[in-house]
């Protein structure tokens, strides 16, 4: 069959061909009542029903965001997320849908026409991203597969394939957050022409236009975090530093950059280090060890890293006793309640973390 498609497609390109393919596959799923090539929610490896949040409308926009954390780093293979992230996830969910009902409230922005969408869970990984991402997508592939028949252009060459009847395609995706899960998720959504908007994917490479040409973003990137993390060590004359980031793009691009500033200004790097965010504690707890050699003089450290790579240094602090021997440096504001309640005993009550986040 496949061959069959190659050559009635014949001078297409490799993108016309990708959509063709992942087109058929969908369709064969359909006529010959197999399991999906691509794991849906009941079927994903890890047997994890996926939540999908949907408010019908006229135009639905799509988003991705880390309403669970990501998997452990013990079971990645299985897909399987972590806990709820009651303060960065449940959020954003909130503040998408407020948003939208304002809208649709307000007959001057948009009259006559309803927005609405479809809101799932990439639990900040790449794998889960992709999967849902998937999802999306369908609808795209059926409304595309559609409009090349009627006009007469190439189709899937099985007789035996029936159409898809899908939901309303989305006009475009906002997230997900982690740069690197964006990077992922951009490779397969502009194979289809569809934007995408991230509101926290900083990473560097996301800002060449010839690799990701339907991304845009609401956020500056790493090179303006990097010149002010370097502008506030030299600021303070902290010549002596260490440095740590999150394996991935987001901090190997930024700490790139980093090392780069503050080597045209003088700053010495006593101890470079990576850690994965979803990494162990015992992991952590030798990162920490690490950096502890080279106290006192190298007490400042730069963190070009993840909010969650950030609460497991400062748990890891808490572990091995060294809370207030090291002073991070980085922009991870949204770990704030959440580890401010981790290392209080007792725990600060709702009103005392606002508070304080504020």
């Amino acid at each position: 069959m496949i061959n069959d498609l190659l050559l009635e497609v014949g001078v297409v390109g490799h993108r016309e061909v990708m959509k063709l393919l992942i087109s058929c596959h969908l369709q064969l799923q359909v006529a010959m009542e197999m399991p999906p090539v691509f794991p849906s929610p009941s079927t994903a490896q890890s047997n994890e029903r996926r939540v999908v949040a949907h408010i019908p409308g006229d135009i639905i926009i799509g988003a991705l965001f880390s309403v669970h954390h990501q998997p452990p780093a013990d079971k990645v293979h299985e897909r399987k997320c972590g806990a709820v992230r009651e303060q960065y996830g449940i959020q954003r969910v909130e503040a998408m849908m407020y948003t939208l009902d304002r809208i649709n409230a307000d007959p001057k922005i948009l009259p006559n026409v309803t927005l609405g969408c479809e809101i799932r869970d990439s639990c900040w990984h790449s794998a889960v991203a992709l999967e849902q991402s998937i999802e999306f997508i369908r609808d795209s592939l059926v409304a595309a597969d559609e409009s090349e028949n009627a006009g007469g252009g190439a189709r899937c060459a099985d007789p035996l394939a029936t159409p898809m009847k899908g939901k309303k395609p989305i006009v475009g995706l906002i997230g997900p957050g982690s740069s690197s899960v964006a990077i992922q998720v951009q490779n397969l959504l502009q194979l289809f022409n569809i934007p995408q908007i991230a509101y926290s994917a900083t990473s560097m490479d996301l800002s060449d236009k010839s690799l990701y040409k339907y991304f845009m973003r609401v956020v500056p990137s790493d090179a303006q975090q990097a010149r002010a993390m370097v502008d506030i060590v030299k600021r303070y004359n902290w010549t002596y530093v260490s440095a740590i980031h999150t394996e991935g793009n987001y901090g190997e691009s930024g700490m790139e950059a980093f090392k780069e500033m503050a080597g045209k200004e003088g700053i010495c790097i006593a101890h470079s280090d990576k850690i994965w965010s979803n990494a162990g504690e015992q992991s952590f707890d030798r990162l920490l060890v690490k950096l502890r050699r080279y106290l006192p003089k190298a007490r400042v450290v730069a963190c070009f890293c993840e909010g969650m790579t950030v609460r497991n240094i400062l748990m890891a602090m808490r572990r091995l006793s060294l809370v207030g021997e090291f002073l991070l440096v980085g922009r991870e504001y949204e770990v704030c309640a959440e580890v401010l309640s981790a290392l209080h005993h007792p725990p600060l009550p709702p009103a005392m973390l606002e508070w304080k986040r504020m």
